[in-house]
């Protein structure tokens, strides 16, 4: 797939969100930057392909530690500014973990400043090219995508994957967000684009096939919440072996009781204490293929 020269895409996996960076016309920009393991790998990334240029601004498209979890990393080595959603920005300055995800969720992310915000409605020029900031809750309430019609690109973060999208995490906390979600793929849907950059995993073409997809998968949810709430845990839990490649297993059961999302999720969806959770995540990892057990350990495995 073609990209518009200057315009740079590293597909990272998941446990770190993909990254764009700008390298053409204009200040030299990141959107997101992976989780904080993976730091040292995103510096390196960017500065092989800014050639000697300094990294001038970091852009998140939302405030979940595999997006954001670079940017300290980023800001020692090129003081360049970052900019969060607007509804984020006080939240970062004030470094509240516990009013952003990184506490809810079990995972870490280094503090960094916070220069700028991005507001819905909002126009950039990223590479010499005319973007605009649209809003996308659903997966993440404060979530935003970035949109250039001229050459028919969507930075999608993860409102739309080729194969779904992001655990809607408001619902976890009994929150909207089913129909957020939904409201977002519309608004995708009412775009022109050619070209899909997610969050995770590799750009695609195939969007109407894409949110077909997407919509088939909101309604599954939407039919039974109970589904979201399976697939948090175990999002959650791979994300945790992605991070560590291995965990004892007589752990895991630890894990579901102070985590609060997989508390809340075992709790007031699946009906599972802590142990009766560990269980049924660690044999639905295995059955699916995405670990396997290795004696007393939870091994990650990928296919």
């Amino acid at each position: 797939m073609n990209l518009p020269e200057g315009m740079h895409v590293f597909e990272r996996g998941w446990l770190s969100a993909n990254n764009v960076l700008f390298t053409g016309p204009g200040p030299a920009t990141l959107v997101d930057s992976g989780y904080a393991t993976h730091a040292a790998q995103t510096v390196a990334l960017v500065e092989h392909a800014l050639q000697g240029r300094a990294l001038e601004r970091v852009l998140i498209t939302h405030m979940h530690s595999d997006h954001c979890g670079g940017n300290a990393a980023l800001q020692q080595r090129y003081d360049c500014r970052s900019a969060v959603p607007a509804a984020e920005a006080a939240k970062v300055s004030a470094w509240d973990e516990a009013a952003l995800s990184f506490k809810a969720t079990g995972q870490q992310c280094p503090r960094f400043r916070v220069d700028d915000v991005l507001t819905p409605g909002d126009e950039l020029e990223l590479g010499g090219m005319a973007w605009r900031v649209l809003g996308a809750p659903g997966h993440y309430a404060h979530s935003v995508i970035l949109y250039c019609a001229r050459e028919r690109i969507l930075i999608s973060a993860d409102a739309l994957w080729r194969n779904g999208f992001g655990v809607i995490f408001p619902e976890l906390d009994g929150e909207s967000g089913f129909a957020e979600e939904r409201a977002t793929l519309e608004l995708i849907a009412g775009l022109d684009v050619g070209l899909v950059i997610p969050g995770h995993g590799a750009m695609f073409t195939d969007v109407q096939e894409a949110l077909k997809r997407a919509f088939t998968r909101l309604d599954y949810f939407e039919a039974d919440p109970v589904r979201n709430a399976e697939n948090a845990v175990k999002v959650m839990l791979k994300f945790l072996l992605l991070e560590r490649q291995q965990i004892a297993l007589e752990d895991v059961a630890g894990m579901m009781a102070t985590i609060p999302l997989m508390k809340t999720a075992g709790a007031n969806y699946l009906r599972k204490d802590s142990g009766e959770l560990a269980e049924w995540a660690v044999k639905s990892l295995v059955r699916s293929g995405a670990a396997r057990r290795d004696g007393a350990l939870l091994r990650n495995y990928d296919l």
